[in-house]
């Protein structure tokens, strides 16, 4: 497959997610039963509800996204745009005008790591709780596999085995490819939105993952990464 593949007509997807809310105590009281039990399938005896909240930004029912960043290989640079703020809805429709122009032929990929587990089906859900259409290339029901045009790192690295899961930031260490080490990591992204209200500072750390993919599949390619030097805002 990856024989073929063009990689002017992939692009590279990666997205951060926080909990709808500061906190728990924040949350309308029904969501706050609903957490209660959604949480008492991974907090152990010692952790309340309210301990575990942060993990809230991983559901997309307790969850909301506040950047998504793409980005496409240029020749040996790579070109990102982030979409980041606070109004999910206008990031979202910013989101699908792009993507609708970008895949007008509809036979061009989106790239990412865990896309098809993580990043596509957080992205549809909160379209659908926003109220908007789901754009062609994430409007998926009834598809046969072969038809969705989805190309996961992650899955490429499994070659079957299903019960593995591999990190981009373990790979990443694996095939050598640089990674920002100065800066936050996912684990910090609650606290940068939320503490710091620093959107700017996660969409260049999402932007930075979404290169760390494209080098990832490279990697893969066996052809030659590209730098930070070589990133380019559009």
């Amino acid at each position: 497959m990856l024989d073929n593949l063009k990689l002017n007509e992939v692009l590279f997807l990666d997205i951060e997610t926080v909990p709808n809310f500061p906190s728990m105590e924040e949350m309308p009281e029904s969501f706050q039963k609903h957490w209660e039990k959604k949480s008492s399938y991974f907090r152990n005896d010692t952790e309340t509800a309210s301990d575990v909240y942060q993990r809230a930004g991983i559901y997309a029912e307790f969850g909301k996204i506040i950047c998504i960043s793409v980005g496409f290989i240029h020749n040996t640079s790579m070109r990102v745009k982030s979409f980041a703020g606070d109004d999910e809805k206008q990031l979202l429709s910013s989101f699908i005008s792009m993507i609708n122009m970008w895949d007008k032929s509809g036979n061009r990929l989106l790239c990412g790591h865990n896309l098809k587990e993580f990043d596509v089906p957080y992205i549809s859900r909160r379209m659908l709780v926003n109220g908007l259409i789901l754009p062609p290339a994430f409007d998926i029901a009834g598809k046969k596999p072969w038809e969705v045009k989805h190309l996961d790192t992650l899955e490429l690295w499994k070659f079957g085995d299903y019960k593995n899961f591999t990190s981009l930031a373990l790979l990443a260490d694996l095939f050598d490819i640089p990674t920002p080490k100065d800066d936050i990591d996912g684990s910090q992204v609650y606290e940068v939105y939320y503490k710091e209200k620093n959107i700017e500072r996660i969409a260049t750390y999402c932007e930075k993952d979404v290169l760390c993919v494209a080098n990832l599949l490279l990697r893969f390619m066996g052809k030659p990464i590209i730098g930070f030097d070589n990133m380019e805002r559009v």
